[in-house]
């Protein structure tokens, strides 16, 4: 898997209700769950991304409640990546199991600064900061979670392996 866009930074411990706030946890449309992705924590966000662009994110992202919306709308809004200096356990966990690509880096982010155009090649477990000109090693994903990000979610590889 290869991923390549602009980088969009937020701080530390942004957490789930920053993400997306729980006023719309109702909402279960992808298309209407991003238009509320980081609404409050910063909310002209979406409007400056454009598809394909990484959230670029400091310690202890993903903090707070445990919902699935967080991630969903990450991905629904267009990031096609999370890299972090950490994330919280479960939203790790629940990032992987809707197929959300995450990362993490310390030395990218410290380094990354916004619209830095980044390059992730996970099967080799490089991340290239293209417009520094700087190479970090990443950990590559093991072989089943590879498995869930190539379906592009557990859900999807479960209905893989079921029908296949």
């Amino acid at each position: 898997m290869f991923i390549q866009g602009k980088a969009r930074r937020v701080g530390d411990n942004v957490n789930t209700d920053q993400m997306y706030p729980t006023r719309y946890t109702s909402i279960v449309e992808d298309s209407e769950m991003a238009k509320h992705c980081m609404e409050d924590y910063d909310p002209d966000l979406i409007k400056r991304m454009d598809p394909g662009d990484v959230l670029v994110a400091g310690v202890g992202f993903g903090c707070g409640s445990s919902r699935e919306h967080a991630p969903k709308s990450v991905k629904a809004a267009g990031f096609s990546c999370v890299v972090a200096k950490g994330f919280s356990r479960i939203f790790y966990r629940n990032a992987i199991n809707i197929g959300l690509p995450i990362v993490i880096c310390t030395e990218a982010v410290d380094d990354c600064q916004e619209l830095d155009e980044l390059a992730i090649d996970f099967d080799k477990g490089i991340l290239t900061n293209v417009t520094r000109n700087k190479t970090y090693e990443i950990t590559p994903f093991p072989a089943f979670i590879n498995d869930i990000m190539n379906c592009g979610g557990l859900i999807n590889r479960i209905k893989r392996n079921l029908f296949s």
